[in-house]
């Protein structure tokens, strides 16, 4: 029992629930449930969308977020993890929450230990749901942290479940393969209630079968909801709801970069459709939702004075096989020089192999915390799937040498985690760069 725990900082917090639980991670629900159980804490009465896949979590709930706020509604997001500071990771109307806010919620949790302790990512999604239990929200957008069907925001249940891809990550905690990974993802499906799967292919059995035997109505991507894109770059979405088409034609592309956008911004707005009852929305707030939405790190390109810089958040193959796509869309003439940061627990050489042919030089930085991954170790990988990558030292050092190796016309990619890209926002603020998406 940690007995009475007060702090003055939330740096202080932080560090402590970080040596609180015996284990980083821990899935399951039971611990969580019962220290939630004894805040006090109710479920939300508004209509909860909990986002869960491989990748494109953090674009759809961005996405959602837009849109719905777009549509005059007050929204709290939870997602994770965070890329500059620990407050980004809640907001209401798209705006961190104040760290007071927090040390509240964390107080308030604490008490309610008793004999338990939770991991670190269990105290942030209690605090979360705290604060959005006084916010007087209209919609509140949870964003699973890994897996689901085990995630501590799955103590919630969703109105409208969202799976926007499955993919490989996380072998060692659900398991080695697509057909596996699908059944955790799948676990934030309810019965009766609408489950939405964005992925551009043929989704797993798995998790359509997962679907069935929860009694989830389950809506597909390519089936239940198509897009057609436009030569002039507009695009149209069609949604099959209960013998019903709805149509949105012409819409503008969705803000955000990369070519798997407007996936998820199909996905998004399918989620939504299922909530038109309760949050109806106007063709003009799609609109501004999707001309609107912002999204750090994820294919964001920043101008510097010679050269261009690209941020992603890239950190399995699969997310790596859209960077590649990306880079190749809008290569120019100059050099792709590329600064990567992964942590230990990942794929690098199945990262760095799908990115090969769209870079011609490689530099390896070093992460930070509990899973980072050295430079030099870094580079011994890349060199046991057949790339050179010299060491750069930290991310800002590796910029710096990637600098000085650029050329005018050139662009450096920098990627591989959000410990990466949380650096590299840093150093380019400091080099007097807008890096607002």
């Amino acid at each position: 029992m940690p007995g009475r725990v007060r702090f003055d900082s939330l740096a202080e917090w932080l560090e402590w629930q970080q040596r609180l639980h015996p284990q980083a991670i821990e899935p399951g629900l039971a611990r969580i449930a019962r220290v939630a159980g004894r805040t006090g804490w109710s479920p939300p009465r508004c209509p909860v969308l909990t986002v869960g896949g491989t990748n494109g979590k953090g674009s759809c709930v961005a996405l959602l977020d837009a849109m719905l706020r777009a549509g005059g509604y007050r929204v709290g997001t939870f997602t994770s993890p965070h890329l500059i500071e620990y407050v980004e990771r809640v907001r209401i109307q798209n705006r961190p929450v104040a760290a007071t806010s927090l040390i509240v919620a964390f107080e308030r949790i604490t008490e309610a230990l008793g004999s338990d302790t939770l991991t670190f990512f269990e105290f942030n999604t209690i605090a979360a749901l705290l604060i959005f239990e006084t916010a007087a929200l209209d919609a509140v957008i949870l964003e699973v942290g890994m897996g689901g069907r085990l995630d501590a925001v799955n103590i919630v249940d969703a109105d409208v479940a969202v799976v926007v891809s499955v993919g490989i990550d996380h072998r060692e905690w659900l398991g080695a393969d697509v057909e596996s990974i699908a059944i955790e993802k799948a676990g934030i499906f309810r019965a009766g209630r609408p489950a939405i799967y964005g992925g551009d292919d043929a989704p797993p059995q798995s998790l359509v079968e997962a679907a069935r035997a929860r009694n989830a109505t389950l809506r597909l991507r390519g089936r239940d909801f198509r897009t057609h894109e436009h030569a002039d770059g507009l695009w149209d979405l069609r949604f099959e709801r209960r013998a019903v088409s709805i149509d949105l034609a012409r819409l503008p592309p969705p803000a955000l970069g990369g070519a798997a956008q407007l996936g998820n911004a199909a996905t998004a707005i399918a989620a939504l459709l299922e909530l038109q009852e309760r949050l109806p929305l106007t063709r003009a707030a799609i609109i501004e939702g999707l001309d609107g939405v912002a999204l750090p790190g994820r294919f964001q390109r920043v101008a510097d004075q010679l050269f261009e810089w690209v941020l992603d958040v890239a950190h399995n193959p699969a997310a790596a096989k859209v960077l590649a796509a990306n880079l190749r869309r809008t290569r120019g003439q100059g050099r792709t020089i590329a600064v990567c940061a992964m942590l230990e627990d990942k794929d690098a050489g199945a990262v760095l192999t799908e990115l090969v042919g769209c870079v011609d030089g490689w530099i390896a930085a070093a992460t930070d915390g509990p899973r980072a991954l050295s430079d030099v170790a870094l580079a011994e990988r890349a060199r046991a799937v057949g790339i050179d990558m010299h060491p750069g030292r930290t991310v800002s050092d590796a910029m710096r040498l990637a600098i000085r190796q650029s050329r005018g016309g050139d662009r450096i990619v920098v990627f591989g985690s959000f410990h990466t890209v949380g650096p590299a926002l840093e150093f380019l603020a400091s080099r007097g760069l807008s890096t607002a998406p």
